[in-house]
């Protein structure tokens, strides 16, 4: 089998404030990247993930924009340097969208423009403070399901919580209305859980709950042109393959709130022949959680001029 690589991109959580400093003195194409951003989204974006404020980059709206963009000008730079064109492409909830970029599928401009609105969409779909999210370590993915179902159908609206990222084996984030949150932590703990713990997130992301923003994305991603992809990409919310534009756009609206299959797109890269895994964006989230899915899978990453130079060495 012939041994392919592919590219996957961060979504939230792995930004910070003077992420890809190094890159601005030697790295003109990253400004300009960040240039094309801003002018987009009518701020200045590089003086944001620079400077702050700290609170302001991790508000939802902001935050995603930061990362597509990081994540999109160092995709750029990997290309410029001659790292080959991957076999095909992934991204992580917020990262699908840098995915779709570099496959081609939609504009930057475009994609800058949908993932501001997505993280309004987001924040405001549940009042703040109704809704969360909690990370569940050692239990399998069926015993966490289970429990959330069992909870929500006890409930109903008022302690609904489900599965909303399979980011590893036995590394579940749940996210739902905060009493579903609170008694799903104690069962998952009473069933065995090594840890369960509420996230400092200010929604319940990728859940039920979030079906208003689905609804509100579900027009802006009908204005955009969507094109087949140049690279073969895997979606979030089934972990398979997706050639057609109208196909790809409706499931970004079901990622919405659907829960991210990271485990399995992962294994379904590898199942593709896939034997190297590059993360293409700031910090090194996937890495971790791609050597929990699948150690004989080679991780690089792309986050720093260290870190370009190697990949350029080993993908050229």
């Amino acid at each position: 089998m012939v041994n392919k690589v592919a590219f996957v991109f961060p979504g939230q959580g792995s930004q910070a404030i003077g992420m890809l400093s190094e890159f601005a003195a030697t790295r003109s194409s990253v400004l300009d990247t960040f240039a094309e951003a801003s002018a987009t989204l009518g701020y200045d974006l590089w003086q944001l993930i620079q400077n702050g404020p700290e609170a302001q980059l991790n508000q939802t709206e902001f935050t995603q924009p930061a990362l597509l963009a990081a994540s999109i000008a160092l995709w750029r730079l990997a290309r410029e340097d001659g790292v080959a064109e991957p076999d095909m492409l992934a991204g992580h909830s917020l990262g699908e969208y840098s995915a779709l970029i570099a496959a081609g599928v939609i504009d930057f401009a475009d994609g800058i423009k949908l993932v501001q609105l997505r993280g309004q969409f987001m924040q405001t779909a549940v009042p703040l403070g109704e809704g969360g999210m909690a990370a569940v370590l050692g239990l399998d993915d069926e015993q966490v399901s289970a429990i959330c179902s069992e909870i929500t159908h006890a409930g109903g609206t008022d302690t609904v919580v489900q599965a909303a990222n399979y980011n590893a084996p036995g590394q579940v984030v749940i996210a739902g209305k905060n009493a579903g949150l609170a008694l799903a932590i104690d069962a998952c703990k009473a069933a065995g859980a090594k840890r369960a713990m509420a996230l400092s997130v200010s929604a319940p992301f990728h859940s039920v709950l979030m079906q208003p923003a689905a609804e509100k994305m579900a027009v802006e991603l009908a204005r955009v042109d969507f094109h087949p992809p140049v690279v073969q990409i895997i979606q979030n919310v089934n972990a398979d393959f997706c050639q057609q534009p109208d196909k790809i756009r409706e499931n970004l609206v079901q990622q919405m709130t659907s829960a991210v299959r990271w485990t399995e797109t992962i294994q379904r890269m590898a199942g593709a022949g896939v034997t190297r895994v590059v993360e293409c964006g700031p910090g090194k989230v996937l890495v971790g959680l791609n050597k929990r899915i699948d150690k004989s899978l080679e991780s690089l990453s792309i986050n720093s001029l260290a870190s370009l130079a190697e990949a350029t060495k080993e993908l050229g």
